[in-house]
Parts: structure tokens; sequence; C-alpha cells
């Protein structure tokens, strides 16, 4: 009764008011719309406070991981000819006069260490590279093939693709930005942040953004330099560039896109499915007017607060009109049914009891999808949480400003008797009506059959998926990573790190053998610069033990042993080598020492300091993983190897840890799976405690349910049997999808409660509301299936994900919610007994 009252004495008598200050509050939001930002980082793809992401950091600062990018370089021509070598010559010159890019590693300037073999003490004088005076080309080609260096790294095992590594300048301010908001987060998560600490938070996370913002536009410039001069080469050979930043800044493009090509796209279309439903031009007006409207409110307040939009959250316009446009389309079905019962009733009348009518099932329905995408926030990934919040926002602000606009708008309008072409020419919920009657058993029972294989399904979910099946094959991110995966190695890098045992050795002096005079003969040319390497010798001398060694390079064979991995790069590496260069007697401590502490920085960067850290007694491995491989099961694998590094190679717990992107992806994959059942089990225990309220029933609100379960049920178990994996955005698909279907369940109770009223008869009840709030469902429900189905135009593979199979369950919910849900209203009579006819 207040709201009667509300909308009667302010939005319908001074509509001309309100209207004016909604466009002046939704222009300044409008204004604040353009500081909306796009954030692609690999953040966004990871969980909250994940452990192993601090580890991994602190792995790559102690280790040196600066960014870059590669290019893969596979010449028409021999790799080795002149022609080849000349052009990879120039473009490795250009490359380095850009302002971004540090040094270009290539088979040009790596370090050729057997071609021809030397003495350890001759090699460390004069390191030769491809471009030194007199280079034997044939050995050097062996030494690539064969390297457990360059092999499977540098080039592919056929000799056709090379890499060249493009190390970028490092950001220190960046990394010390970074830390320094890390550490106060922490903090203020557990509550031990003083009110000085939390003025300095705001003014690092502020700080933090706009040098990460400079740095992405600087980053975004590099980028398109590196492939317009890429583009110079194209003739010669068969180019794709990779690396982390390209990746980031292609899914921005890629959001960009998406914003653009699916907003545009879902409007038009909305558009035309109006046009084609209502035959009259205020019903596409109207609609129009209250989707531009909220969402240009929401990326106000988005772009206001600060929030950004992800990978995860791209489509949130899309989803947005589809929404808004579903409520708009309830509040028309509705005018026009009042408007066709009683012709006599006039303008205001209309307008007013519509609005009303409709305003208790709308809020219920936008509650119980604010539910569904609330309960998102469960998932621990910031991403999706971040969705959640922005989504239940954003569909808040539709419901206030389509209960806003409509009223004020359509009562400027003058009265219209409705067009009633497509009802009469396209009676789907007739038939429906007709089918549920004749076959309501048997649409029982086909939807418990349904329910059971779809449960089967469900339990053959996984979560297991690779990266670069989240492209297009015409992608240059899915083109070039699948270069790399297959011929150099491997994509998705996994850190070991082992905190080595410290052994007798290292605390005594080393002790000379007694050896043939053979191998003393050999070592003499090492005397006069062992006395000079002795004086300025640190522990390095003592630290590489036998024993060391030999746990080292154990480690690295069985890591090199395991069938998904690609590249392995270690201490070990440079063992195998260094047995090779000794005349195939391993290299003792003091060899090793000797290539730790005299080798040229430049290569010492390449082959040693990645893999040893002698002061903290520690050894790295440093594998890549063949992302592609059809057999990889991460999870598998990370428990594997734990498991092996104890019972085979006798590592003792808490000496080994693994890091880098394929544990911290796994984490996320892992994740998906507990928050999918969680979520799920949130979202239905609310809707049935929502419905309990709204409908004042346990039976009327279990039976609400049940089409809705069906309906996400048949999704997640064709997904199973299908093999689609869950993913970070297939993951929402379940809580949305129930989120918004359930809207159909409460309209349609709503109504069939209002007709049953009238007769108490459930059949006629049935077909009443069939043919009116029945056209609304359908309506929507169409917009909403066409709608999510745009998303095929996304070249990012889950976004296609997520639009088909979201239609799939709004398919599913409304056949339901047409069919199901009347039959058990029949069959179960939960609003009493009917009027028995005299």
């Amino acid at each position: 009764m207040m709201l009667r009252q509300f909308y009667e004495r302010v939005i319908l008598s001074f509509p001309k008011t309100i209207l004016l200050l909604m466009l002046v509050c939704i222009a300044a939001l409008g204004y604040q719309a353009r500081y909306l930002e796009i954030d692609a980082s690999a953040e966004t793809l990871l969980l909250e406070d994940d452990k192993d992401l601090a580890f991994t950091r602190k792995v790559n600062e102690r280790y040196g991981s600066s960014d870059f990018l590669i290019l893969t370089y596979s010449p028409y021509a021999d790799l080795l000819a002149d022609a080849t070598l000349d052009s990879l010559r120039k473009l490795s010159a250009e490359l380095l006069e850009l302002e971004r890019v540090e040094s270009v590693m290539s088979i040009l300037n790596v370090p050729l260490l057997e071609s021809p073999p030397k003495p350890i003490k001759e090699l460390i004088k004069n390191v030769p590279t491809l471009e030194s005076p007199g280079i034997d080309k044939a050995l050097a080609k062996l030494e690539f093939l064969n390297s457990p260096i360059y092999r499977d790294n540098l080039v592919s095992p056929d000799f056709k693709t090379t890499a060249l590594l493009i190390n970028l300048h490092d950001d220190p301010l960046y990394r010390e930005l970074l830390q320094q908001r890390n550490e106060l987060r922490k903090k203020a998560k557990d509550g031990l942040l003083s009110e000085l600490e939390q003025s300095e938070l705001e003014n690092v996370l502020i700080d933090f953004k706009n040098h990460r913002d400079k740095m992405r536009l600087v980053e975004h410039k590099n980028i398109s330099q590196v492939r317009e001069i890429a583009e110079k080469y194209r003739g010669d050979a068969k180019i794709f560039l990779g690396g982390a930043s390209m990746v980031a800044d292609d899914l921005i493009t890629f959001i960009r896109s998406d914003l653009q090509v699916f907003g545009s796209a879902v409007f038009v279309f909305l558009i035309l499915t109006l046009w084609v439903i209502f035959r009259q031009f205020r019903w596409i007006l109207l609609p129009v007017i209250t989707c531009s409207f909220s969402v240009v409110t929401t990326s106000g307040f988005l772009g206001l607060f600060g929030w950004e939009v992800t990978v995860i959250s791209s489509n949130f316009i899309s989803i947005q009109l589809i929404i808004t446009m579903a409520i708009t389309i309830h509040l028309i079905v509705r005018y026009r049914e009042l408007a066709g019962l009683n012709p006599n009733m006039d303008q205001r009348q209309l307008v007013l009891d519509s609005t009303i009518f409709m305003a208790r099932p709308c809020t219920f329905a936008v509650l119980t999808t604010v539910v569904g995408f609330g309960s998102l926030v469960l998932s621990g990934i910031l991403p999706v949480m971040n969705f959640g919040w922005m989504m239940s926002a954003g569909i808040g602000v539709s419901l206030f400003l389509t209960f806003l606009i409509f009223p004020v708008l359509l009562i400027l309008m003058p009265k219209a008797m409705p067009n009633t072409s497509f009802e009469s020419r396209f009676a789907l919920t007739k038939i429906f009506a007709d089918i549920t009657e004749r076959h309501g058993k048997t649409i029982m029972f086909l939807s418990v059959a349904a329910l059971m294989l779809s449960i089967v399904g469900a339990s053959k979910l996984n979560v297991e998926n690779s990266f670069i099946d989240y492209f297009k094959e015409s992608t240059e991110i899915y083109q070039g990573m699948k270069v790399i995966d297959q011929q150099l190695g491997g994509t998705t890098p996994l850190d070991l790190v082992v905190e080595l045992d410290e052994s007798v050795e290292e605390t005594l002096p080393v002790k000379k053998d007694t050896k043939p005079e053979a191998e003393l003969e050999d070592e003499e040319e090492f005397d006069s610069f062992e006395e000079e390497f002795e004086e300025t010798a640190s522990e390095a001398q003592y630290w590489f033990t036998a024993e060391k060694m030999e746990k080292i390079e154990r480690i690295h064979d069985y890591l090199n042993g395991l069938e998904q991995t690609g590249k392995v790069l270690s201490l070990g590496t440079m063992l195998k080598i260094g047995k090779t260069l000794n005349s195939g007697k391993s290299l003792d401590n003091f060899l090793l020492a000797l290539l730790y502490n005299e080798l040229p920085e430049r290569f010492r960067k390449i082959i040693l300091d990645p893999y040893v850290s002698v002061e903290n007694n520690e050894a790295r491995f440093y594998v890549r993983i063949r992302d592609s491989e059809p057999n990889l099961r991460r999870n598998e694998l990370l428990l594997q190897i734990q498991h092996d590094l104890k019972t085979k190679l006798d590592i003792p717990e808490g000496k080994a840890r693994l890091a880098n992107l394929l544990v911290l992806y796994n984490n996320m994959l892992q994740s998906l799976f507990k928050s999918q059942i969680l979520t799920l089990g949130v979202v239905i225990i609310s809707f049935l405690i929502m419905f309990i309220f709204l409908f004042r029933s346990i039976t009327i609100a279990l039976i609400a349910i049940f089409p809705n379960v069906l309906s996400i049920g048949v999704v997640l178990g064709f997904m199973g049997w299908m093999g689609i994996p869950l993913d970070m955005m297939t993951i929402t698909i379940a809580a949305i999808s129930v989120g918004i279907a359930v809207d159909n369940t409460i309209h349609y109770i709503h109504r069939f409660r209002h007709e049953f009223a009238i007769d108490r008869n459930y059949l006629a009840a049935m077909h009443r509301s069939h043919e009116s709030i029945g056209y609304a469902m359908y309506y929507t429900s169409i917009t909403i299936i066409i709608g999510f189905s745009i998303l095929v135009l996304s070249k990012f593979i889950p976004s296609i994900y997520f639009g088909l199979l979201t239609g799939l369950a709004m398919l599913i919910a409304l056949m339901a919610a047409l069919t199901l849900l009347p039959q058990l209203l029949i069959f179960l009579k939960p609003l009493g007994t009917e009027k028995q006819e005299v």
C-alpha cells in the first residue's frame, strides 16, 4: 500500500521533475564511466592469499626473473645459412634499439662450450659464440642439437625453429610497491594496521595503480614496436610473438573488443527482438533507454570506486543489458495484458497497476539473481569474487532504474492498445500447456531420468584445462604458445627449490687425491691459476661437494624423465656439459667453484646464477611443462613429484618446495571444484529460504527449487559427458544460470497463485498463467538465450563456453518452468484442494 501511494503521489505526479533529476545523476555517473579500467594481469588469475604465490615471488627475486618476450623464428632457409644469420643479426639489432629492451639472447650470442670442446681454463678466458671468428658451424649445429642447455629450448629438435629471448629492463619500483602493498594488506587483514599504516596503504595503492597503468602503456607501445619490427622479417621466416606481458596486453585488447562487440551486438539484437515481438515503437524505446541508463550508471559507479574489468567480468555489459531487458519485458507484458483486458482503463491507472503488480515478483526475482552472483565471492579467486560483487551491484541498479524509468516515461505517452500479432502466430506457451495437461506423468519421469543422468555426468567433471586452449587457433597467442610448447620445450614454468644438507666436506679444506700420472699431467695447466683463484675464492669452493652434485643430478634426471615435462634446466645441466669438457669425468668441487667464480658474468647469468644459490644452500630446478600434452594432469603430477622426492630421491620433508605458474594455476583450478560445490550449496539453500519467505509454504518452496536444480544439473552433466572442463569462466555458470533461471519460477508461481484464487482450478490456472506470464517468460528467456549466444563472437574460448552453456541452462529452465513446474503444482496441489463443481 505504501508503495502504491509513493508511485501515485510522487512518481506519477511529477514525472518530468524525476526524469530531469535522473538525467543529471546519470550524466554525472556517465562522466565517471570514463575511468573504468581493464586489468588482465597475472594476479587476476590467482587465488587470494595463496602462500605459493608469496614463495614464487621470493624465488623469482632470489634467482632473478625479469620480464621477457619470446620471438619464435622459423626461417624458410637453413637456420645457419648466412642469409638467415644476417636476418637474425639485423632483427636483434633493431630490437636492441627499443627503449624497453635490455638484451636479446639468440643462437648468435649464447656461449658455445663444445664447438670444439676446450679445457675449462682456456674456455673461461675466451668463451666463443656463433659470432666468434673461425667458428665451425657444423660443430655449432651439433652442440645446439645435443646440448642439454639449448636442445628443446633455444632450437627445435628438427633445427628449423629458434627462439629470440627479448629481455626487458627490470622494474624495481613495481616490485617495491607490490611488496609494500602486499605487506600492508596482510597487516590489514590480520587487524594489525595502525592509523599511520592505513594512510600509507592508501598512498601505496594509489602509487601502485598509477605506476602499473603507466607501465601498461609502455608495455603496449613496446609490444607494438616489437610486432612492427618482426613484420619486416616475415618474408624470411614464420614468426610468432610470445611471453607473459604479450599475453596480458592481448587479453586487454580482447576484453576491450568484447566490451564493444558484445555490448553493441546484444544491443542491436535486443532492438530486433523487441520489434519482432511487440511491433510498436514505444516498446523498443523504453527498454533501450532503461538498458542504456542502467549500463552507464553501473559503469559510472565502477569507475568512481576504481573497480576494474577483468577477463572474467568482461561480459558484464552484455549480462546487465540482458537482465535489464528481462525486467522491462515483464513490465511491458503486464501493461499490454491489462490494456487488452481493460480497454476503458486510463493510462495512469494502467501504468500504476502494471508497476505495482510486478514490483513484488520482480524484486524477489532480482534478489535471487543477486544471490546467484553474490555467491561467487565464496570462490576465493579475486576476479570471480569481483565479478560477483560487480554484477550484484549492477542488477540492483537495473531494478531501481527500471521501476523508475518505465512509469515515468510511459505516463508521458498516450495509451496504446497492444499489437498481439506475434502471440497469435507463435502460441508456444499454449503448446506447452497442452503438453503438460496430456503428458504430465511422462514429464516427471523424463525429468527424474534427466536429473540422474546429469548427476552421473557431473561426477565426470574435471578442472584440467590447458591455458593454450583458452584462445582460438587464429590468434597469435595460440600460435606462438603452440610453437613454444611443442618445439621449444614447453610453456608452463615449474620451479623446484631444494635446500641441500651441509656435508662434512664443506667444513674441511679440499684434499688432493693421489691421482695417476696422466691425470696429474692434465691438471698441471691449472696450477698457477689455482694459486691465484684460492686467494679470492669464497665458500663456493667448499659448497660444490660430490654428494650435493650427485643429488642434483639425480633430481635433474628424475624431472627430465617425466612424460609431462619439456625442458629441464638446473645446475645438473652444467654438470653434464662439464663432464663432456672434462674428458668424460665429473667436475670436482674445485672446477665447479672455478666456473662459479670466474665465468664471465654475461654467460654466468645464463647457465649458473638462475640455478644455484650458494649463500642460501639451495639449488633450483627450472622445468617447463608441455601445456598441450593431452595426458597432462597437473594436480596428479605435482603430487607425484612431491611423493617421489621423499620416497625415491630421499629429500627430507620441508627441504623441497614447488613454485611458479604451474603450482599457482593448479591451486586456482583445484579451488574451482571446491568453490563450485560450496557456491551451489549456498545458492540452493538461500533460494529455499527466500522461497519459504515469499510463498509462505515449504512445499511450494521445494517445488520451486526442483526445476532450477534440474536446469543447472543438466548443464553440469552435459559438461561432464562432453569432457568440457571447469575453468575460471565456466565455474560461474552454475550460480549465474540458476540465479537468472529462478526468475521464471518466481514469476510463474506468483501468477499461478493469482489465477488459482479466481476459481480454485489447477488446470485452468495453468492455462491462464501460460497465456499471460508465460509470454513474458518466453520472451525474456529467448532474449537471454540468444543474448548469451552472441558471446560466440569472442576470441576468448572460456567466454564462448560461458555464453553457450548459460544459454543452454536458460533453455532447460524455460522448458522446466513451462512443463515440470506446473505439473508439480497440479500433481502435489500445494495451494489446497480444488473447488468442487456442482
